[in-house]
């Protein structure tokens, strides 16, 4: 790759793209819900393959989300492990009530770091619990 970015020859094509995407900081909560439909499309698209072309605009988007979330919606920093296991705890579930996402000895693996949350398993939560995906990423 040049390492001279020739920026009047990016500009067109990053205009195209944002008009198509509307990708950008996130100003209001409209434009919120439209980039966590997005993260989910994405989601969907790359499916669980973790080297998928749309991975890169999943950490953008998943980050453009968790900018937004961290000025409007002020909660504590979490992880992803501490959000399941607080929402394992709000719903009253065991390792074992986690079949989607594995055995009781995968979710014992991601639960104590020893394993992360790969995307098809992200979905999964996120659709069971009815939470941004973000918020396990």
């Amino acid at each position: 790759m040049n390492a001279r970015i020739q920026v009047k020859h990016l500009l067109p094509a990053w205009e195209t793209f944002r008009n198509a995407t509307n990708i950008a900081p996130i100003l209001d909560a409209e434009h919120y819900q439209r980039m966590v439909s997005m993260l989910e499309a994405l989601l969907d698209e790359a499916g669980s393959n973790e080297s998928h072309p749309a991975m890169g605009l999943v950490d953008i988007v998943g980050d453009l989300i968790e900018d937004y979330e961290t000025e409007h919606h002020s909660l504590p920093e979490v992880t992803g492990v501490q959000a399941l296991r607080f929402l394992m705890e709000q719903h009253g579930l065991k390792q074992t009530d986690l079949c989607e996402i594995g055995s009781q000895g995968v979710v014992s693996e991601i639960l104590t770091g020893k394993r992360d949350l790969n995307v098809r398993q992200i979905r999964a939560l996120s659709e069971r619990f009815g939470v941004s995906p973000a918020i396990f990423v």
